[in-house]
């Protein structure tokens, strides 16, 4: 036995050594890192994602080694609570309420700590999610609030608790995600190995198992739904991208896509299971007043926000020179962003017959990444997104993007937030440098 360990430590020693640092790394950023560190967290997120590169690059071929560093590395997070999102305050505030019966699209925070406040419970979740959130409806979809609704019944009244539930969850559906992407990209004649640069990427491991932010649950199901449909399941299919929907809102965006992929009967079979699972789901919180304050509440993030923006910054610096006024270019900006998405969408639908899978994701890819470059909020864990789609795909730009996406995050140095803009420029000039090379490259080849 012990000769049988001193041989893996003999072919593994580099490896095993970089898991071991890469847990007392994520450690370090789960229990002791403020998010106004910038420096010590960059110097951190850098070492991890040195580690990620090399990981997959010396075991790419040991699953088991890749999927058990993957687990540790969440693992290492288990008991910490979020120091870079503030997010889940607000998750387990809506869990509660629906628990109480109340209705999270029809309550806001600050209208109901009045009768609450007297809790000290709810006291401490509404001051901590921040006066953003405490001021409007819930914007979170009726799958996500059962999520929530779940970990406010196992872990009562204690943060912890709550963050131990949801946490699980995202754990769950990450590994969920390792598998089933594995067997995708095993169809689509694509190295299974490379599933790994979403399971070991230190922004899916910070932002979804750290933060608790819901992207990865949401790609679950899409994941689920992609694998269905390239061995003839689709009506299977379409519940579980319904499922997706309902977790998140963005999948919506990449519907009529399918339409192409599948053709008319099955397009038609396909949008229908996925419409059933999403009005079914959202019916159960419907109320006159439902639609008006969802639908001003999604508004909101368009028209009202910025951050770590792409074109929208380059734009807004442009505009500053000839005396605009930055509040009303947000406005103006976020009205177009609906128009300019429903084009792309229409574009890539049809410029190209093509009923490929390899072709559709191609398309979900790049509505994908030219949504986040257009979009005016593009928080690090919403790249996530594009990111695995990358992988079953020949592009790695999504990957760079993901390293560098962190660089937002030097807002948070500022007392007012305010953005640091040569950081926010390195970061889309690294992504526009890398998208050029892949595309030339693709051109030439």
């Amino acid at each position: 036995m012990l000769g049988r360990a001193v041989s893996y430590w003999n072919l593994h020693r580099f490896p095993l050594l970089m898991v071991l640092s890469g847990l007392l790394f994520y450690w370090v950023a789960g229990y002791a890192l403020e998010r106004e560190d910038t420096i010590r967290f960059f110097c951190l997120y850098a070492a991890l994602f040195f580690f990620c590169f090399k990981l997959i690059q010396f075991e790419k071929w040991n699953y088991r080694f890749l999927l058990v560093s993957g687990i540790l590395f969440r693992l290492a997070l288990l008991f910490a609570v979020p120091n870079l999102s503030q997010d889940f305050y607000r998750f387990l505030w809506d869990g509660h309420l629906v628990l109480d019966g109340l209705n999270p699209y029809l309550n806001k925070p600050d209208d109901l700590i009045t009768q609450l406040g007297t809790d000290p419970y709810f006291a401490a979740l509404h001051t901590a999610m921040g006066d953003l959130s405490a001021g409007n409806f819930s914007n979170y979809p009726p799958l996500n609030q059962l999520f929530f609704t779940i970990a406010a019944l196992i872990g009562g009244k204690s943060i912890l608790g709550g963050i131990l539930t949801l946490r699980c969850f995202i754990i769950m559906a990450d590994i969920g995600i390792i598998y089933l992407g594995r067997l995708l990209l095993k169809k689509m004649n694509r190295s299974a190995h490379l599933i790994f640069w979403y399971f070991l990427n230190p922004l899916v491991i910070l932002e979804l198992t750290g933060n608790l932010h819901f992207e990865g649950v949401m790609l679950f199901f899409m994941v689920a739904a992609l694998y269905l449909l390239i061995v003839g399941r689709t009506a299977l299919a379409s519940l579980l991208y319904g499922a997706s929907v309902v977790v998140k809102l963005i999948p919506m965006m990449l519907l009529p896509l399918y339409f192409t992929a599948l053709g008319l009967r099955k397009s038609i079979l396909f949008y229908l299971g996925v419409t059933g699972v999403v009005v079914l789901s959202f019916l159960y919180f419907y109320t006159p007043e439902f639609l008006p304050n969802y639908l001003d509440t999604i508004r909101l993030w368009f028209s009202n926000f910025e951050f770590n923006a792409g074109i929208y910054n380059a734009l807004k610096q442009i505009a500053i020179q000839f005396d605009a006024k930055p509040w009303e270019l947000i406005q103006w900006y976020g009205n177009l962003i609906p128009y300019l998405t429903v084009a792309l969408v229409i574009f890539y639908t049809f410029y190209k017959r093509d009923s490929s899978l390899p072709h559709l994701i191609n398309s979900m890819l790049w509505v994908m990444v030219i949504y986040y470059l257009l979009a005016p909020v593009v928080h690090p864990w919403y790249l996530i997104v594009p990111l695995l789609l990358s992988i079953f795909t020949p592009y790695r730009f999504p990957i760079v993007w993901s390293a560098v996406a962190i660089l937002s995050y030097t807002a948070y140095a500022n007392p007012d937030f305010k953005e640091n803009m040569l950081a926010i420029s390195i970061e889309y000039l690294a992504v526009l440098g890398m998208m050029s090379y892949e595309l030339f490259r693709k051109r030439r080849g």
